[in-house]
């Protein structure tokens, strides 16, 4: 057995990425808590049916599971850090009216998409206890600002909302959660599969079956598709409120080079509750790179004792670190092991600058380097 082999798609960070990941991480929750937004620092794992309660119930299928040897009781590796953050907003915090929350650290997931780690280093923000699109368009702006203030550019942005889906599907006499009468019919729309739509909604209702099979094609630039959507669904209340609030988003959006619209894209949608959205950035090889994606959850502390309103997004810092502007790493400055008073205020005087200096070992060598040396009666950096 080859001892230093990892378990598939887990793998070793190194040096220099490592150190890119975590100049960002510093500087996004900076840039969070310029914004009013406090750190929290959930456990990586817990008992399973608190990770799985309420919003995690979706994530019971890539979370890690180990019976804990002190209470025989299961417990999970979160997959996700923000059913953790909505059992703190809701249980140990309990407070009134808004809260702000920001969290960094580890997630790991069972399975991965092909070319992707299953432990992603994951960074976010969630908003509590405002109902109003307000805190949408908040965290929405949020995350293209901390994209932005990491020099990411050429950003593209996706918009969508479950309200239209739901509203459609009871109007036409469904249960609209996409697990009961009508899971074909969620299946297909969330395929884009028009056709089966078609097919599927001709024993239905007008003007539910004409806004239904509509929804598959509702997809585009935001203010095009947005008065198609005015035009082609039903005027029901849910929504005529749904495309207010997208309309409101797309508006408010700064630091993008588009934004589209899908009425069809049900991604989470036993998650979501309201708006949804996602920002892709074209990475160096031409790829298109999911820079983060979040949405409005609401009740998401009802499992936990205390309903809240609740919007909020993550990102993967890894995958930022392949489109983020180059944090410049200097070299290390190397030090003689010399027990010199003068030398150590110098060494420290560095260090207190950002200076990485390093006191060479005795028979320790270095090319290349910046080298402290003592020259015209003090200390100095010496260039290579």
């Amino acid at each position: 057995m080859r001892r230093w082999l990892l378990p598939e798609a887990i793998e070793d960070v190194l040096p220099q990425e490592a150190a890119q990941v975590e100049a960002l991480r510093r500087a996004l929750l900076d840039h969070f808590r310029a914004h009013g937004y406090r750190l929290v620092q959930p456990p990586l794992i817990e008992y399973l049916e608190s990770l799985l309660t309420g919003t995690g119930r979706d994530l019971d299928l890539i979370t890690f599971k180990v019976v804990d040897p002190r209470s025989g009781r299961l417990l999970g590796a979160r997959a996700d850090t923000t059913p953790q953050v909505a059992r703190i907003d809701a249980h140990l915090l309990n407070e009134s009216g808004v809260t702000r929350l920001c969290y960094a650290g580890s997630v790991l997931k069972t399975v991965a998409p092909p070319g992707e780690t299953r432990q992603v280093i994951q960074i976010g923000a969630e908003l509590y206890g405002y109902g109003g699109i307000a805190a949408d368009r908040e965290t929405v702006r949020l995350l293209l600002s901390a994209l932005a203030a990491a020099g990411i550019g050429g950003l593209h942005l996706d918009l969508g909302h479950v309200g239209p889906y739901r509203a459609l599907a009871r109007a036409a006499g469904l249960d609209g959660t996409g697990e009961g009468d009508d899971s074909e019919l969620f299946a297909a729309l969330r395929d884009k599969n028009s056709p089966a739509v078609r097919e599927l909604t001709a024993p239905l209702p007008d003007p539910a079956r004409a806004g239904l099979r509509a929804l598959a094609s509702l997809y585009g630039p935001a203010q095009a598709t947005l008065a198609a959507a005015r035009e082609a669904l039903p005027s029901l209340p849910d929504v005529a409120g749904a495309l207010d609030a997208l309309a409101t988003l797309a508006d408010s959006a700064a630091n993008v080079d588009a934004i589209h619209v899908d009425l069809a894209d049900l991604r989470g949608f036993h998650y979501y509750t309201g708006a949804t959205f996602s920002v892709f950035a074209q990475g160096a090889d031409g790829a298109v790179i999911d820079c983060g994606r979040g949405g409005r959850y609401d009740g998401v502390g009802r499992a936990f004792g205390r309903a809240r309103p609740a919007t909020g997004f993550s990102m993967d810092l890894r995958r930022l670190v392949s489109l983020a502007r180059e944090t410049a790493c200097p070299t290390p400055i190397v030090a003689p092991a010399e027990d010199d008073a003068e030398l150590a205020r110098a060494a420290a005087a560095l260090r207190a600058r950002g200076e990485a200096v390093i006191v060479a070992l005795p028979g320790e060598t270095h090319e290349g380097v910046r080298k402290l040396v003592h020259r015209s009666g003090g200390w100095r950096v010496e260039e290579p």
